[in-house]
């Protein structure tokens, strides 16, 4: 993903927080969730917007920039988390993935799901075809990383 705009995917972030701010997390909930984390050097709770996908009762979410993104560092030091998904707010532990057939399942769901969204991802920021092969979704588990959130009750505490 060397030629991605890192800068304009920033301006698109903080637009998706700020629909969750004025209250229309319900309208962009079914393809974004604001995903919180604990900083790991500074601890402080940290607001990341994520596209996603609902797979059984668990979160998938893609990591572009892998191992290296700030919010999967994060979830790697700690791995409890908060999702805010259109109106409803929920607790979880974040595992990171890094089984690149699990990754590759993930991206076929996405592509079965958004045919149009992703594999218009995939040419651009990718350079793979539309539709990539099983092969290449694979190669890709190499550059990004995949986490998957898992709902946990909220205690009484």
């Amino acid at each position: 993903m060397s030629n991605f705009d890192w800068a304009r995917m920033k301006n698109i972030q903080k637009i998706h927080r700020l629909f969750y701010a004025i209250g229309l997390g319900p309208l962009i909930g079914k393809l974004v969730l604001l995903l919180i984390t604990t900083g790991r050097r500074s601890g402080k709770k940290r607001v990341t917007p994520l596209q996603y996908e609902l797979i059984g009762d668990d979160y998938y979410l893609g990591a572009a920039r892998g191992l290296q993104a700030d919010w999967v560092r994060n979830i790697r030091s700690d791995p409890h988390v908060d999702v805010q998904v259109g109106g409803k707010h929920i607790r979880g532990i974040a595992e990171v993935v890094n089984d690149p057939s699990r990754f590759a399942d993930f991206l076929e769901v996405r592509l079965e799901r958004h045919p149009r969204m992703i594999g218009l991802i995939m040419e651009k920021a990718h350079g793979l075809p539309r539709y990539p092969s099983r092969e290449q979704l694979e190669g890709l588990a190499e550059e990004e990383a995949l986490v998957i959130v898992h709902p946990q009750p909220f205690s009484e505490n």
